[in-house]
């Protein structure tokens, strides 16, 4: 058996040799796009010694409140819009960006931690609940580094998550108990 191919009707080489068009193929509907449950979420560790990590969080973030998710973020040392958990910024619906109620930002250890501390249990409660399905704890490594946030309370509660929960945590450097949890570790170098 033989086929034609031919470029088309009007197609001056098809006319003369006398085949055939093919009738297009029927459009197929648009697939419709949906959450796909995973019996089991991911733990992420992005750390860079530069801040180069945090758009492709977010990006992860944003697309997955766009497929409706729903997602929290919370920067643990982003201060100075004096933000707090009574003013979540609501992204796509779906997505809440919480800041600790601070004045600035913090950028070493000697701050008060009351803000921070309130952050992490907020963040601690909704992901021990299953109240959403990705959170992103964001600049955690650093929030254990100057000593704001306690590393075995951390270690216990994510070992607590719910299996098909997504977290993802951030820092220029992770403690080895978190690093050694993670299903992948996403490490940014600057070339030398």
């Amino acid at each position: 058996m033989t086929a034609s191919i031919s470029s088309g009707p009007g197609h001056p080489r098809g006319a003369q040799r006398g085949l055939h068009a093919i009738p297009p193929a029927p459009a197929a509907a648009a697939p419709v796009l949906r959450l796909v449950p995973q019996s089991e979420g991911l733990l992420q560790v992005h750390t860079a010694p530069f801040r180069g990590s945090v758009p492709t969080v977010l990006s992860q973030a944003l697309r997955a409140a766009g497929l409706g998710s729903r997602v929290l973020i919370s920067q643990f040392l982003k201060g100075g819009v004096d933000q707090g958990l009574d003013r979540p910024i609501t992204l796509c619906g779906r997505l809440q960006w919480l800041r600790p109620a601070m004045p600035a930002c913090v950028d070493g250890p000697g701050h008060s931690p009351a803000a921070i501390v309130q952050l992490w249990e907020h963040c601690r409660d909704q992901l021990l609940s299953g109240a959403v399905d990705l959170l992103v704890l964001d600049e955690l490594g650093l929030a254990l580094a100057y000593g704001y946030l306690d590393l075995e309370t951390v270690v216990a509660t994510l070992e607590q998550r719910p299996a098909q929960m997504d977290v993802i945590l951030t820092g220029p450097s992770m403690p080895e108990p978190l690093m050694a949890m993670a299903d992948q570790v996403t490490q940014l170098r600057r070339g030398v």
